[in-house]
């Protein structure tokens, strides 16, 4: 078992990304704490969980506010004693497709304050026990936009170029600690489409384009090398290796998982 006895704590854990994760943390031995802001999701992403074995708990918490991130983080630490990774899987509806003319300065910094916003104040939160106990590991969720071109990417490119420059050089601070930071970056996944907000966001940017939705998200894996789109539990297996000491020597990385869309 990768994750056997670690705690490991996910925002947004009761997402698509989050949830998957929950599931497979779950198998792998951790221990859960589940944070958001949904209470039917995030029972529902503990009862698949537990069906896995696993010890989980809940919480309703905003992961956008940094006392109450910090207070619930500490009571979690108290609890069981340490907090061995750290998830933040949360993710909100934001405005793709539009060019820039089209687009609002408030529109277009959603997305990039958002996601800095949320990922910052979790990583504080954990950071402060992880380097008390001199381990653990935190992981973060990009985009192809940090690498991307075109038109209507603009707050999505600049919020996943920042997200994994941030991850990069909190790595770097936090490695002579003992704490590992390692950021995946997967492609849509069509298995989310019917529980997150891509499928509104990415039919506007069909919409936007005069392309009907079908032919759209089939052209994303038209672009790929292996001709298909990731699933979430490809990315939850990756994010659980990257969690265990099976990794334990990778830090600073970023995790290409777009089926080939990009090639680094």
């Amino acid at each position: 078992m990768l994750l056997k006895d670690k705690v490991a704590v996910i925002h947004g854990g009761g997402g698509s990304i989050g949830g998957a994760a929950a599931r497979v943390f779950a198998r792998e031995g951790a221990r859960l704490f589940l944070v958001g802001r949904s209470r039917p999701r995030l029972e529902a992403a503990a009862d698949a969980a537990r069906a896995e074995g696993a010890d989980v708990s809940v919480a309703l918490v905003d992961a956008m506010d940094e006392t109450a991130v910090a207070r619930h983080v500490d009571e979690v630490a108290d609890a069981v004693g340490r907090i061995d990774i750290a998830l933040n899987a949360v993710g909100f509806d934001h405005v793709q497709g539009l060019a820039i003319g089209e687009t609002s300065l408030e529109d277009y910094l959603h997305p990039v304050v958002g996601y800095l916003r949320t990922n910052f104040v979790t990583a504080k939160a954990v950071s402060r026990h992880m380097i008390a106990q001199g381990s653990g590991v935190i992981l973060t969720v990009s985009t192809p936009g940090a690498r991307l071109t075109g038109r209507g990417l603009l707050g999505n490119a600049a919020q996943s170029a920042a997200l994994e420059g941030f991850s990069r050089a909190l790595a770097g601070e936090l490695g002579p600690d003992g704490v590992r930071v390692v950021c995946v970056r997967p492609h849509a996944m069509p298995d989310a489409l019917a529980t997150s907000y891509t499928r509104a966001m990415f039919g506007r940017s069909a919409e936007a384009g005069g392309v009907p939705f079908d032919e759209w998200f089939a052209g994303l894996a038209d672009m790929t090398l292996l001709g298909r789109l990731p699933v979430l539990d490809e990315v939850a297996e990756y994010l659980a290796f990257a969690a265990s000491d099976r990794a334990r020597s990778m830090t600073g990385a970023i995790a290409n998982l777009t089926a080939g869309a990009l090639v680094d």
